[in-house]
């Protein structure tokens, strides 16, 4: 049986993708998991594909004609894998791991979380420790956002709480030791999920295009009664934002959207209405500082009209 499907997203990110795929595939290399590579492109313009299959002739590349957002196109891949009824165009795997395209792998990274992921039977959900190119932590793993982490985001508190569990963080200690530890979710640069998980929980909420569809996916899976863990021996460098950054004002809006949509679906009415007008209110302070700097472009300051029209109305579908 295949033990393990790794899924690659990538939207014009050829050279990193390419570089995500030759670190993984050195790290498979060490471990004795039987596996399946599947690279989903979406829409590039950059020649992502044709590069691809020339460095990597044994990768399996799917295609999309359209960007499908980073839920849809791990779906379709996983729809691919034969998972949420679909007929399987290859051997549906014990395990999938999502891995994204701005990654490189450390040795052991993908062993040591497949490890922590069968450690035991209701553990559903692992991921790596990340760090940043440049060898910084990064955090990786985070507590199910709420009212105080929209506060701590939008306004100014210490940063004792910033940084700590008023905020949704764990301790950076508990990364810096050997043993795996209990989190809400992880980051989707980094997930690792039972096949009876994905079919459980039916894969991403594809109304989600951008941001917060791991976390929804976690919330979910947590509710029906899986672990999810982060795995401190699983070491991933996380080069952050490479294909998010490239439109800045259309991710503005992306992620508001997605928090509104989060907010909506897993929290009680008092508190989505309470959330909206947090956002709305931090969102007028800083749109009014923006206007006032010469440098902010029309582009940035629709954006931020945008969510505050959604925040007040609701209307972010």
């Amino acid at each position: 049986m295949l033990d393990l499907a790794i899924i690659i997203v990538s939207w014009n990110t050829r050279d990193l993708t390419l570089q995500t795929i030759a670190s993984l595939i050195a790290d498979l290399k060490t471990a004795q998991l039987a596996y399946h590579i599947v690279v989903v492109d979406n829409a590039s313009e950059d020649d992502s594909v044709s590069a691809i299959r020339a460095h990597f002739p044994a990768v399996d590349v799917q295609v999309s004609e359209k960007n499908l957002g980073f839920g849809g196109a791990n779906n379709l891949a996983m729809r691919y894998l034969g998972f949420n009824g679909d007929h399987a165009s290859v051997e549906t795997p014990k395990a999938v791991y999502l891995l994204n395209s701005d990654t490189i792998t450390q040795l052991g990274a993908t062993e040591a979380l497949y490890s922590a992921l069968f450690s035991a039977p209701d553990v559903g959900l692992v991921g790596a420790r990340l760090t940043y190119g440049d060898g910084q932590f990064q955090e990786s793993a985070f507590a199910f956002p709420g009212l105080r982490q929209l506060w701590a985001e939008l306004f100014w508190i210490p940063g004792r709480l910033r940084l700590g569990s008023f905020n949704g963080r764990y301790s950076q200690s508990l990364f810096e030791q050997p043993q795996p530890f209990e989190v809400d979710f992880t980051l989707g640069a980094t997930m690792m999920l039972r096949s009876e998980v994905i079919q459980e929980t039916s894969m991403f909420d594809e109304n989600f295009f951008m941001y917060c569809e791991e976390i929804d996916w976690a919330w979910r899976i947590k509710e029906a009664g899986w672990r999810v863990l982060c795995v401190p021996q699983a070491h991933v460098v996380h080069l952050a934002g490479q294909s998010t950054g490239q439109v800045k004002p259309r991710s503005i809006i992306n992620l508001w959207q997605s928090r509104l949509r989060l907010a909506d679906k897993h929290y009680p009415r008092w508190k989505y209405w309470l959330a909206r007008q947090i956002i709305a209110f931090g969102m007028r302070r800083k749109l009014t500082a923006l206007q006032h700097e010469a440098s902010t472009s029309a582009e940035i300051i629709a954006a931020y009209e945008k969510v505050i029209h959604m925040a007040v109305d609701g209307s972010y579908a």
